[in-house]
């Protein structure tokens, strides 16, 4: 079974950045199609961005587009999320799936996917 840890949280305040890691426990991770979902209390967990296994597709939740870039390192066994211009409502835990796709990207949906990390928390505040 695939396991995923997130890092990288912490607090910022608006306008900040940070970059989320999340690193699997198989060497083969490119296999793995991979996403960033994030989920605030009372809220409903929304998926943020999703990369292909190879890294070449992407996608963005509209909230996040040109704000948010995902990215991959597959011999490091890593995927990134860059955080940029960041705002209050983005604050909630935030954590990484995967699910075995070799070609291509699967919808955003937490239902799409397999394997979950813990979540890191993001805090956006002054």
């Amino acid at each position: 079974q695939l396991q995923l840890v997130e890092s990288g949280g912490g607090l910022v305040q608006p306008g900040g950045s940070l970059r989320l890691s999340c690193v699997g426990s198989v060497f083969t991770l490119g296999d793995y199609a991979i996403g960033w979902f994030r989920q605030a209390p009372g809220r409903e967990r929304e998926g943020v961005s999703c990369i292909s296994s190879s890294g070449h597709s992407t996608n963005y939740a509209p909230s996040v587009e040109g704000r948010f870039t995902i990215s991959r390192d597959n011999a490091k066994n890593t995927v990134y999320l860059q955080m940029n211009s960041l705002k209050p409502e983005d604050t909630a835990v935030y954590y990484c799936a995967a699910v075995p796709l070799r070609f291509g990207l699967v919808p955003l949906l937490a239902s799409a996917f397999d394997s979950w990390g813990q979540g890191t928390q993001v805090t956006v505040s002054s």
